[in-house]
């Protein structure tokens, strides 16, 4: 549950940002937004202004958003008559979420609200939000042993000749008889994932999906993931799966072969865990994303595998390492172009992998928190292939 002292100090910070800025209020109607200022995910619209106390309408249901809401000031949503009469005259600019925000949704509320000015906080909102506090980071720690407990009993049921499918299965099972929630948020537009992947001989396969590895999964409209495809010998298996409890994400992949890799395909899973390595020992406050980025990849080209970093050689993914919380695409991004420095608390997925055609896929990720120290390990399981 979120306390409203933590509500207090997250909406304080949004004032600050939207006083800095110049704008007089800022208007949520992206659900998970919703829920990290207010606790409650039900259907509404939250109203922060730049002075004074946030207000929540609730659309439905505003019988449970009584009971979770930590906003003093949580109604039922007004009619459009009554709407514009809530907001105070001196409002004229108002900070929307355009990255997430249907244009029809828009429209809406600027015809709700006519003569005021509409200007995106999405970068403000993403950059708050990408520092976890105390309590979010007890919560992905927490995320992190569970989903570590589930990747521990693979060895028990991965077997030659299953399908990818069937292993999917069997750890998706397990995983959300563990208590996952499943809801893999994701606020880039065009992106899909149906909790994670468990991939062998499909897993060069490239994809939409803005990662290294894609699968080639069950079908045209669903070609993420697992597929029908069999698990052979001395095959690579990746498996790359989020952890979803109490709303918070990590992500991790561990690698398992029945049998032994091939000396190339051992070679590249120990450039990806030299990578890992570097990088978590680099992640502190004042660390610049993008230099990061270009470290890793010097890492794999000076082991020779530069093509087949982060992907199969022309379908390369421009990243090592993505923010994670309430969604599993938050800043920071440790790639090309993401000048920002790193923050103390903020929590980074980074996942070296490489795609060898004809070969396979292999690779490691890992869940970290940003500290002074370096890299806190909130997805703590040996890193090592597994042999079954």
């Amino acid at each position: 549950m979120l306390t409203r002292t933590e509500s207090e100090q997250r909406i304080a910070r949004l004032q600050d940002g939207l006083k800095e800025k110049g704008v007089d209020a800022a208007l949520f109607i992206y659900p998970i937004d919703i829920y990290y200022f207010s606790g409650t995910r039900q259907n509404s619209v939250l109203f922060v202004p730049a002075e004074g106390k946030p207000r929540l309408m609730v659309r439905k249901s505003y019988f449970r958003a009584q009971g979770e809401s930590v906003i003093d000031d949580t109604r039922p949503f007004p009619s459009s008559k009554e709407f514009p009469s809530l907001f105070p005259p001196q409002v004229k600019r108002i900070g929307f979420t355009f990255d997430v925000a249907p244009v029809q949704q828009y429209q809406y509320y600027a015809r709700l609200l006519p003569g005021v000015e509409f200007v995106d906080i999405s970068s403000l909102n993403r950059e708050l939000r990408s520092v976890k506090s105390k309590l979010e980071l007890e919560r992905m720690r927490e995320s992190g042993t569970r989903l570590c407990g589930v990747f521990k009993e693979i060895p028990g049921f991965l077997k030659e000749g299953m399908r990818e499918l069937d292993l999917a299965a069997e750890f998706e099972y397990r995983l959300r008889k563990a208590g996952g929630e499943g809801y893999v948020r994701m606020r880039a537009y065009n992106q899909e994932l149906f909790q994670g992947l468990a991939v062998s001989s499909g897993a060069g396969n490239p994809g939409f999906f803005d990662g290294a590895v894609t699968g080639r999964g069950l079908s045209n409209a669903s070609p993420h993931g697992a597929s029908t495809d069999t698990i052979q010998a001395n095959v690579p298996v990746l498996v790359d799966y989020t952890g979803v409890f109490n709303g918070y994400i990590v992500d991790m992949t561990r690698m398992f072969v029945v049998g032994r890799l091939a000396p190339e395909l051992e070679r590249a899973f120990a450039t990806s865990l030299q990578i890992q390595q570097h990088l978590a020992e680099n992640l502190k406050p004042g660390a610049v994303c993008e230099e990061l980025f270009a470290q890793a990849a010097g890492i794999a080209e000076s082991a020779g595998l530069a093509r087949n970093f982060m992907g199969a050689p022309g379908e390369n993914a421009k990243f090592v390492g993505h923010g994670v919380g309430l969604e599993l695409d938050e800043f920071p991004v440790l790639a090309q172009g993401f000048k920002s420095p790193l923050q103390e608390g903020q929590t980074v997925a980074i996942e070296p992998k490489f795609v060898l055609p004809g070969l396979g896929v292999v690779g490691i990720e890992n869940t970290f928190a940003v500290a002074r120290e370096g890299g806190v390990k909130l997805t703590d399981l040996a890193d090592d292939i597994v042999c079954v």
